[in-house]
């Protein structure tokens, strides 16, 4: 089900050129309406429902309805983004509450390494080996078919 923002929370991320739900949106829906200052998802039918706007939202005013197999009816699940982790509560319809914590680093922010430490990019377009191979599995080269 595609994400939702709740109108009442939101503030437009202070009045900034840019909201946190439209830096993050991967397909670009989330949009900033001048006059009200509230986000909106302007093509719901293209979300991939990833919850990526729900999650850095600071107000948690971004919300995604559930499908009954993950959130049965009447239940929620919400996550509350930290520095390094997000923390999950999920209410099930008898109202018991399970909350847990999934790490979303593993290195500090803005230290991250585009290439993982693999050095140059491989350009030999004849080449069957993806970026980083064989050095990122271990190998010296990749096993091949003998023919």
């Amino acid at each position: 089900m595609p994400s939702y923002v709740i109108l009442e929370k939101c503030d437009g991320c202070k009045g900034q050129d840019k909201t946190a739900c439209m830096y993050i949106c991967p397909n670009d829906l989330m949009v900033l309406n001048t006059e009200t200052m509230k986000a909106y998802n302007r093509a719901p039918e293209m979300c991939w429902e990833c919850y990526n706007c729900v999650k850095i939202c600071p107000q948690q005013a971004i919300d995604v309805r559930g499908y009954a197999d993950f959130v049965p009816m009447g239940a929620s699940c919400v996550p509350l983004r930290g520095s390094e982790d997000i923390m999950w509560t999920v209410k099930f319809r008898n109202g018991m509450l399970k909350r847990f914590k999934f790490p979303i680093r593993t290195t500090p922010e803005g230290q991250a390494k585009p290439d993982g430490g693999y050095g140059e990019v491989t350009t030999d377009l004849a080449s069957q080996c993806l970026y980083n191979e064989p050095a990122a599995l271990k190998l010296d080269a990749l096993p091949t078919l003998k023919k």
